[in-house]
């Protein structure tokens, strides 16, 4: 009977679902779309009773059913109607099925799970009628997927980790009714929530995309994580990044997370997701936290407090409520968010983005990506016992030490004759997933057999990889297996393999590669960026001729296809390369070591290598670099057989402890040095302790010969010739040596009496997402030798454990670390929250990827407290220093904002501050009684052209202060000239600028042109009108309150009969040729002093025709009558603001400026595409003649 009623409404329904998506969608840009509240809360207002769950049809049910809330859609319809109609009149856009636990699955529990279709259909149909009968606008149902009460990724069993009490297979067939029931019933999407195992949402996603495609319909599908507690993490395991990984692949309308938290702790992961997802994101929380009654009591008037903040700060498109929440918490939450724009999806450029427990992105500059090979039965003899004898708990230890070593994906291949590949596979991947330190790299499945890369996928429920598929049987075999692949969201290796075989040529490679690209892309649909070719790396030296040239086919097209095809990745097993020398490690080593080495140059960028056997390639022998690279790049005929020759001298050659030794021979200085260079950590502890006894202070040996060491390491890293797992190597050396220093460091504390005495206490961490903390322990240590007192929060520490802990310990100093490029980004929203939660103490920003530029243009602007980027471990103390002392914080703090105000190439970060509507930021604006005022009239109109002004006349209007800032001089003319840091060298700069200064006024070297205008003008809201020009000045939008005024520069002209002054001037004609002159000489001194005296003298041409203008020409302050430091100090009347300064940054009112004064004629002055004016040494700008005109910035007001 319900197929049959359901037949009719489909054969239209196409329609129907695809205008319902694209509805849902245009709203999604217009709005913050409200979602309704919790139904079991609202269930439980009723209090019924068995009886009333069991109706009539069920009086006879063998089990208790009061509880099982989804059986209301059969037994009592009207009440779940009555519900729903509840939502839609607090004013919800969209309501859920009331379907959560109305899987097969979850039913169980009750005897009931052949009515889950029933349950679905009959929900969906209750929900959509209501909906229906709703005109004012658009109301939906979003068919709702719960988690059910199993888990997919986890056992229930803690004595039998390896056991599940559901398969993936099982979770996709009871989804696959479920979406069935709910699509038959009509709802306009689907919303798979409260995600606590992430493998069982991906099943949910699977099962939904089979339906869709079996019916050819596409609704929008939506998934909600839960955040379980302030770990940041799913129950499972993962955090929120690592989650929306993935999930991505599914083709989402929106992402967001619900439930377990309460709207103000789950704003840390909502602001993670909001930054990841480049998709529409949402929330719908709980009613804060459950009380000691397990009630929740959070007031609608606080939660919609909470998520309107949500929503001004650009977080979300959907918000709804979870556990707790009453038709009272929606109405005031939709009311709260109305007119609120929704966030903009951000631009985020597609990267490979894969994940276990923790998430793994792969950037362009992300250094070789090495892939853990001993996880492998058919590469690891050790690995394949261990699995044939069923010792899967040795086995964990063998990827753990992969991980340990540095591999940030491992590699699992269960194909052996004698094993049950498929079962192994199974077994093996469910271990790994109970051991978090494995689990939170993305693994590799590997097989030959499909059949084992499938139930590798299904058994992931991070974002892994495929390794392999291939074209060898067919484009349609391969075409089938892509998409497949896809819908279980992982990423891909293809095979350099067709139906003649394996590409053993550089044509053959680049071809089949090509082809499969091309299939992958136009008819699968597979992201680029989720391909990875293996163009086959051959064995080489092998005695036959055809051979020779493996090596060089594969370096020239992985050249070629990473030019040729977007995005894409090359890796390749690189132990294949050497086969022909098995036994001999050491030219093994060799071999693989270079062949990286170039690969990578290539274009490779992952490869399987066992983590803990790699030479530093610039350790290899000359003679055997020398013999391996002829194989390499058949440079000789004879290559195999000079190989050959000398390979005898290398065989075993690592377990020989004489070659090894040859090194102790060296100062301890050099030994250091070489240890962290190879990881070698067998003598460090007797090494430092000489080095200790060398060296006067324990903190010396730290800062001397260990830090020299790393730089080495540092430098071969970043140059090609060390890869990461020998970078953690080099780090361990490293922290056993200062763990043997720490004792002698601590004990001398105690001799200097700083034993329990704290000069401060200081917070530090690796930002999210980082695991670097070398520089920051070697910090942390200086510190603690100078008496602070150190808390080190360790490596992926989350902003609001961060900041958490700084206001639980009462902190005086945060300090930020990191070494890789997504890092900067995470240190800006620190910043940016420590602005938000109202932080005021120095933050201080390090580590090999940060840098000064950055931290002024990035973050110093997010943040009212001091900022301060610190450069290295000598420079901690000094700052810090400075920082918690009274008297020379104020300097330091102005000093480095000075300099970072200069450096600031580009707008900083807004912070996320309440605005106004441009209506009521107008009804604030800054008043005048224009009627009360007289507006001063011209005594010169229109506009006048200065074509040679006298540089002589300038000079007294000189700023110099900025002058010694360009040459990065600190400090106050005059003062500087007799600061005791700067003095000697401020004086012998400032007499060489003024020789040059008399020089080019002497000779005219430079020529002074400027114009100026003054027009008349009137005010209408933003924009000044004059002779048919329009200038165009923001108003400040942020909410001050309701008696500070929004300023505006239109606020300063009247609204008739008013005038403004234009400007624009440039002392930099000629400057060319007396620069060409120095470079000539080789004089940079001269050649860059000449462009600092340029800006100083056109910044006081500006000073002096605006003096002129106020005195001579408008005449507004005709008896002015001010000294060189009060014009310096701008005690005048009126202002000279510049596009693209604070109060009116768009550049573009240049373009305006240049046509009333037809600049570049009459001064030579021209704009650059970007509105940069040449010469460089010019300024422009307008002139305001009232009392009470200012300047202030609308950037972040």
């Amino acid at each position: 009977m319900v197929l049959k009623r359901f037949k009719p409404r489909f054969s239209i329904g196409v329609f129907c679902f695809q205008s319902e998506r694209k509805m849902i969608k245009e709203i999604f840009k217009e709005r913050i779309l409200v979602l309704d509240g919790a139904m079991g809360t609202m269930v439980q207002s009723y209090h019924l009773t068995e009886n009333n769950f069991r109706g009539d049809r069920f009086k006879d049910h063998p089990k208790d059913l009061k509880g099982n809330n989804d059986l209301l859609c059969l037994t009592r319809p009207d009440l779940v109607g009555e519900i729903h109609k509840s939502y839609f009149d607090a004013g919800a856009d969209i309501v859920e099925t009331n379907t959560f636990n109305a899987t097969a699955i979850s039913q169980l529990d009750y005897a009931m799970e052949d009515l889950a279709y029933e349950m679905n259909f009959e929900a969906a149909k209750i929900a959509k009628s209501v909906a229906e009968s709703y005109t004012d606008k658009p109301r939906f149902v979003a068919g709702a997927l719960g988690p059910t009460n199993r888990t997919a990724s986890m056992s229930p069993d803690v004595n039998d980790p390896g056991f599940r009490n559901i398969t993936f297979d099982e979770l996709k067939n009871a989804y696959y009714d479920q979406a069935k029931g709910l699509l038959d019933g009509g709802v306009d999407l689907f919303l798979v929530e409260t995600v606590f195992d992430t493998l069982n949402c991906k099943a949910a996603l699977f099962a939904v995309r089979t339906l869709m495609e079996d019916r050819r319909v596409d609704i929008p599908l939506l998934v909600s994580g839960t955040i379980t507690d302030a770990s940041g993490r799913t129950l499972s395991g993962q955090t929120v990044e690592a989650f929306w990984h993935s999930i991505r692949h599914a083709d989402l309308t929106a992402v967001g997370l619900n439930c377990a938290l309460g709207a103000e702790q789950i704003r840390p992961w909502l602001d993670d997701l909001s930054t990841s997802a480049d998709i529409y994101t949402f929330v719908y929380p709980n009613a804060g936290l459950p009380n000691e009654f397990g009630e929740y009591d959070e007031s609608p008037e606080a939660m919609a407090a909470i998520i309107k903040e949500f929503a001004e700060s650009g977080l979300v498109n959907l918000v709804g409520g979870c556990c707790g929440t009453t038709p009272a918490h929606i109405k005031t939450i939709a009311k709260a968010v109305e007119g609120v724009q929704p966030r903009k999806i951000p631009d985020i450029v597609p990267l490979t983005k894969l994940s276990g427990l923790e998430p793994v992105t792969i950037r362009p500059e992300s250094n070789f990506v090495n892939i853990g090979e001993r996880t492998n039965v058919t590469g690891s003899a050790k690995f394949r016992r261990l699995i044939k004898e069923d010792n899967y708990e040795e086995a964990l230890s063998v990827a753990r030490q992969q991980v340990e070593n540095g591999a940030q994906i491992i590699d699992v291949n269960m194909d052996e004759g004698l094993l049950d590949s498929r079962q192994a596979m199974e077994t093996f991947l469910r271990l790994i997933a109970a051991e978090p330190d494995i689990a939170k790299v993305p693994v590799m499945v590997d097989s030959s057999k499909w059949s084992v890369l499938e139930e590798g996928l299904k058994n992931l429920q991070g974002k892994g990889i495929v390794n392999s598929i291939s074209m060898k049987e067919g484009v349609t075999e391969f075409v089938r297996q892509a998409k497949i692949i896809k819908k279980y969201g992982a990423a891909v290796i293809v095979m350099a393999f067709d139906e003649k075989g394996q590409a053993d040529s550089y044509e053959r490679k680049v071809k089949i590669c090509t082809k499969a690209y091309n299939v992958l892309i136009g008819e699968v649909g597979f992201p680029p960026e989720d391909i990875i070719f293996d163009p086959n790396i051959f064995a080489v030296a092998t005695g036959i001729e055809e051979h020779n040239a493996y090596g060089m086919d594969f370096l020239k097209a992985a050249k070629t296809i990473k030019e040729t095809l977007p995005s894409v990745h090359i890796s390749g097993g690189v132990s294949n390369l050497s086969f022909s020398f098995r036994g001999n490690n050491g030219i093994r080593e060799a071999m693989h070591s270079s062949f990286l080495y170039h690969a990578i140059q290539a274009g490779m960028d992952m490869g399987i290598v066992n983590a803990g056997q790699l030479t530093v390639y610039d350790d290899i022998a000359p003679e055997l670099k020398e013999r391996v690279e002829d194989v390499l790049f058949n440079r000789r005929e004879d290559a195999t057989e000079r190989l050959v020759e000398i390979a005898g001298e290398y065989r075993g050659v690592k377990k020989s402890a004489k070659k090894d030794l040859t090194w102790r021979e060296n100062s301890v200085e050099e030994r250091l040095s070489h240890a962290l260079v190879d990881g070698i950590t067998d003598f460090v502890v007797e090494d430092t302790e000489e080095a200790r006894q060398k060296y006067d202070r324990p903190i010396h040996v730290i800062e001397g010969p260990l830090m020299d060491g790393m730089n080495v390491v540092g430098d071969l890293f970043g140059s090609g010739k060390m890869f990461l797992p020998q970078v953690v190597k080099s780090a361990r050396v490293m922290k056993k040596a200062v763990a043997h220093l720490l004792p002698f460091i601590e004990k001398e504390k105690d001799e200097l009496g700083l034993t329990g005495k704290s000069n401060g206490k200081i917070v530090m961490a690796t930002v999210k997402g980082d695991v670097h903390d070398i520089g920051k322990n070697i910090v942390g240590v200086v510190l603690g030798c100078n008496g602070y007192d150190i808390i080190d929060l360790g490596v992926m520490v989350p902003c609001d454990k961060i900041l958490s802990t700084a206001r639980d310990e009462e902190a005086d100093i945060i300090g930020l670390s990191g070494l890789i490029t997504p890092s900067l980004d995470e240190m800006v929203h620190v910043s940016t929250e420590m602005e938000r939660l109202e932080f005021d103490i120095p933050l201080l920003i390090g580590g090999a990827t940060t840098s000064r530029k950055h931290t002024a243009v990035k973050i110093e602007e997010n943040y009212s407290g001091p900022t301060i980027h610190v450069i290295d471990a000598s420079r901690a103390v000094g700052v810090v220093s400075k920082l918690l002392n009274a008297d020379k914080k104020e300097s330091l703090v102005s000093d480095t904002r000075a300099d970072f105000a200069k450096i600031r190439e580009a707008r900083a970060k807004k912070p996320k501050m309440k605005r106004l509507d441009i209506q009521t930021a107008r009804e604030r604006k800054f008043k005048i009684d224009w009627n009360q005022y007289q507006v001063p009239k011209p005594g010169f109109k229109g506009v006048k052209v200065f074509e040679d002004y006298p540089l002589d006349e300038l000079v007294d209007y000189i700023d110099w202060s900025p002058f010694f800032h360009a040459w990065e001089l600190k400090g106050v003319y005059p003062k500087i000239l007799t600061d005791g840091k700067y003095g000697d060298e401020a004086q012998k700069l400032f007499d060489d600028g003024q020789t040059l200064l008399k020089r080019i006024i002497s000779e005219k070297l430079l020529t002074a042109k400027g114009v100026i205008g003054i027009h008349p003008a009137y005010a209408e809201n933003e924009s000044v009108f004059t002779d048919g020009v329009a200038f165009k000045f923001p108003r400040q939008t942020v909410d001050k309150g309701a008696k500070k005024p929004n300023y505006c520069l239109a606020d300063f002209i009247a609204p008739i009969d008013d005038f403004i002054g234009t400007f624009a001037v440039t002392t930099g004609h000629g400057i060319e040729a007396i620069v060409k002159e120095f470079e000539d000489q080789h004089d940079d001194y001269n050649s860059i002093m000449v462009k600092v005296l340029a800006d100083r003298l056109v910044e006081a041409f500006a000073e002096r025709l605006h003096q002129r203008v106020r005195k001579e020409f408008w005449r507004y302050a005709a008896d002015e009558s001010l000294n060189n430091d009060s014009l310096l100090h701008e005690k005048y009347m009126g202002i000279r603001p510049a596009p693209g300064y604070p109060a009116c940054p768009d550049h573009a009112e240049k373009d305006k400026i240049w046509k009333l004064l037809n600049v570049e004629e009459n001064t030579g002055i021209t704009l650059t595409e970007s509105r940069a004016m040449y010469p460089a040494a010019s300024v422009s700008g307008w002139y305001f003649s009232h009392p009470e005109s200012r300047y202030f910035s609308v950037r972040n007001y």
